[in-house]
């Protein structure tokens, strides 16, 4: 994480945000105290990862067996 002047931020403070790489972060000081902390935001969504629920749902395509239980409710 870098480390600024307040007075260099307010100075250099669009150039310093376009520095900045997602989830990298900046802290702004006065007078050798963090005062500030400016972090850039993640703007990648995040990608769906295929195959991570493989095996744990079985589709039974036939089910007549199940269907008796609920006879009295279907006309």
């Amino acid at each position: 994480m870098s480390v600024v002047a307040l007075e260099e931020a307010q100075a250099r403070l669009p150039e310093l945000i376009h520095q900045l790489s997602p989830g990298e972060g900046l802290v702004i000081t006065e007078n050798d105290q963090p005062v500030a902390q400016l972090s850039a935001l993640r703007t990648e969504k995040p990608q769906p990862v295929l195959g991570r629920c493989q095996g744990m749902l079985t589709i039974i395509s036939d089910d007549d067996e199940h269907l008796a239980d609920w006879s009295e409710y279907m006309p």
